[in-house]
């Protein structure tokens, strides 16, 4: 058995790079890690060194993906109205006892399913 500890790193396709940059570091906050600009990828660096998301323009039809950040439990209401000051429509707080936690649901620009989370202590 291998002892994983975490998730480091998601690479997601766009159809922009440049607007789902704008969402990525505007809206959620995230800082530029490296810019590729041969391949057409954005590493964004998410908590400082806790991981990152990558983004890889794509041209033509990609499916949706989804994935979570994990957030302080203070900070996931002020977190989901931040959301929706920006225009972007959120679902929950939704509790989850079998993990247990809270998940506040949104949506990228290009229809992915994100998520925070936070962990009932």
């Amino acid at each position: 058995m291998l002892s994983i500890r975490g998730l480091y790193e998601i690479a997601i396709p766009v159809r922009q790079l440049q607007r789902a940059e704008s969402f990525y570091r505007d809206v959620l906050g995230l800082r530029v890690g490296l810019r590729d600009e041969r391949r057409k990828w954005l590493f964004l660096r998410v908590a400082g060194a806790a991981g990152m998301i990558v983004l890889q323009e794509h041209d033509g039809e990609f499916p949706s993906y989804h994935f979570a950040f994990t957030v302080n439990e203070s900070d996931l209401e002020r977190a989901a109205a931040v959301l929706r000051e920006c225009g972007v429509p959120t679902r929950g707080p939704i509790a989850h006892s079998w993990i247990p936690g809270t998940s506040v649901y949104f949506e990228d620009l290009d229809g992915h399913e994100l998520e925070l989370f936070t962990p009932s202590t």
